[in-house]
């Protein structure tokens, strides 16, 4: 017996993945209008004849004719089996792999029953929304802006005080009833009691339009809690699923932004007024399922809650709860709106134009952790300023991306390091970098500033400071110092006995005690005339080697020219073919550096 996948598996694949995505893996493809373009996976050419069209879900070959969706393509390039094809792309959508077995066709039937049922209720109380008895609920969304259309679009409803409970019962069992949430049972009536009796419904539809569950807002008794939702059910799961996302992930051929606001009305009241790429996570925390489901459509979404006290409670913690999912392509966002305003508010108020200018001023989530947290603490407190230090690294800890990780920290601790300028951190990578070669200009200005010595025998000295006190930094890269001659014969023998000692794998303070055991006097020269010591003052390993390697180099560099002088001295009194080959190395040396 051939198993068949579910078409609503099938189609929840399709709309999780774009086919320049698949594609794109294997295929250099390039930006071309609506489409993208690239060079047949079956056929060497040498002009681009193959086509991927993401909005209507197909690739195109017009050298060979091969066309297809993204089950098609992995089955063509990569020689696969339409089932190995499916499960190697609901891995890649972030979905279960389906499996067979002798429940699955039973679980497919209940879905079907299920999904019939919940049809037959939306659409009984559309029509109940628009009965004379219920204008009231009708006004209420007419009051709220909502226009007709968007009212019939969403499929709104009303539920009243009548049960459709009985009218079910006709075609359906009590129990696939029951399964669909719609109803509970109270035990002094004996009776099944609808959910959402005298609420506005908003229904909920999975990415293939279905519906599976509603969202209930009461307008005539504020002792109710204003929304609820549909329970969880085997068929519907909150942490999985987007209000809005069948329609908004439409528009992901315009726009890299989604807004995702608190409730439906919102998500309503936007979209109402031509804002097509809303969503709602409906209340809940925003899950690692939802957003990495949002991130299939969208790379920049942006979290735009209540201005309230609540509202930004909840932004808070959706940042750092999230914060360990982005990546280098996947972004969030946030913007502020005005104290006690929502979505819903500003956009009556202000219109399209004004809600713009919120989106506008959208900062990026490690932008607004730290000006969360910052102002939670006391900067002038150094206690505080360490909790702060240990809080943000937690949370920078947790990115997956290590890349992103790296950068990411780095931006934080500068920006702590400018409240605490007295005190340096470990920042490695790029920005150390740059550090250390600040600090080395730092150390030849000062070089210049010295009289007494040749800045030559000042950048021995800052060699030689390093080797005395931080020799266990250096001791993968001392060999090239080694093939250096100091041009102090007293410097020179220090330098020789401290490769030594470094090499042998003594400890800091074995290497200073070697080297003030051998001249004592010269060390404390080194130590007074260097200077270095103020610049490296509680720099890192990393960055001292770094710092060597800065040295080395500009010591080879004045070695070299002086040997260029040499060379150029001796070449005008006397042409020799080496000295002439010499000079030219030399020089094409120094270019090189």
């Amino acid at each position: 017996m051939i198993m068949k996948y579910p078409k609503e598996y099938l189609d929840e694949i399709r709309l999780r993945l774009k086919v320049s995505q698949v594609v794109g893996k294997y295929v250099q493809l390039k930006k071309r209008g609506k489409e993208f373009i690239g060079l047949s996976p079956f056929k060497n050419e040498k002009t681009p004849s193959f086509t991927v069209n993401d909005e209507k879900g197909f690739y195109h070959c017009f050298s060979t004719g091969e066309h297809g969706n993204i089950f098609d393509f992995l089955m063509k390039t990569r020689s696969l089996k339409f089932g190995e094809a499916v499960k190697a792309l609901a891995q890649e959508a972030g979905m279960e792999i389906y499996r067979f077995n002798k429940y699955d066709k039973e679980k497919e039937e209940k879905f079907i029953k299920y999904k019939k049922i919940i049809k037959e209720y939306s659409e009984n109380f559309q029509k109940q929304l628009f009965e004379e008895k219920n204008s009231f609920a009708l006004k209420y969304l007419k009051d709220r802006k909502l226009s007709l259309e968007t009212i019939k679009k969403f499929q709104l409803g009303y539920v009243p005080t009548n049960n459709f409970f009985d009218e079910l019962k006709k075609n359906y069992s009590i129990e696939d009833i029951k399964s669909t949430g719609l109803y509970y049972f109270v035990e002094k009536n004996q009776k099944y009691i609808d959910r959402f009796k005298n609420r506005i419904i908003f229904p909920i539809l999975n990415l293939s339009g279905d519906t599976i569950a509603f969202g209930g807002r009461i307008i005539n008794n504020n002792n109710l809690a204003k929304y609820i939702n549909s329970p969880e059910t085997e068929f519907y799961k909150k942490g999985r699923q987007i209000f809005n996302l069948n329609f908004a992930k439409d528009e992901r051929s315009f726009s890299k932004e989604v807004i995702i606001v608190e409730g439906y009305m919102d998500v309503l009241s936007l979209y109402s007024r031509g804002f097509k790429n809303v969503i709602s996570n409906s209340g809940t925390a925003l899950t690692e399922n939802q957003i990495n489901l949002i991130w299939k459509f969208f790379s920049d979404p942006i979290i735009c809650l209540d201005g309230d006290k609540s509202g930004q409670l909840a932004a808070t913690r959706i940042a750092e709860r999230l914060f360990s999912f982005i990546s280098e392509e996947n972004k969030i966002f946030f913007t502020i709106l005005e104290q006690g305003k929502d979505p819903d508010d500003i956009i009556k108020e202000r219109g399209k134009e004004g809600f713009s200018k919120f989106l506008k001023n959208k900062i990026i989530i490690q932008s607004f952790i730290w000006d969360t947290l910052i102002n939670k603490i006391d900067t002038g407190n150094p206690y505080e300023i360490a909790k702060f230090e240990k809080q943000i690294r937690k949370l920078c800890s947790s990115i997956k991306d290590d890349t992103l990780r790296k950068y990411i920290l780095e931006d934080f601790l500068t920006k702590i390091n400018k409240l605490t300028p007295n005190v340096n951190y470990k920042v490695n990578s790029s920005l150390s970098r740059k550090v250390n070669f600040k600090v080395l200009n730092e150390t030849k200005k000062i070089h210049l500033q010295k009289k007494d010595f040749t800045r030559e025998k000042l950048v021995e000295f800052s060699l030689l400071f390093i080797m005395i006190f931080y020799g266990g930094a250096i001791t993968k890269i001392i060999d090239r110092l080694a093939k250096i001659t100091f041009n102090d014969t007293e410097n020179e023998s220090l330098k020789k006995t401290l490769i030594d000692t470094i090499k042998s794998g003594k400890s800091d303070k074995e290497i200073e005690n070697a080297a003030i055991e051998v001249n004592s006097s010269l060390v404390k020269n080194v130590l007074e005339n260097s200077n270095l010591r103020i610049i490296i003052f509680k720099k890192n390993y990393e960055q001292i080697k770094e710092l060597f390697e800065d040295l080395t180099n500009d010591l080879i560099e004045m070695h070299n020219k002086k040997k260029i002088e040499s060379l150029e001295k001796k070449l005008i009194n006397n042409m020799e073919e080496k000295a002439y080959t010499e000079l030219l190395k030399l020089k094409s040396q120094i270019n090189r550096e």
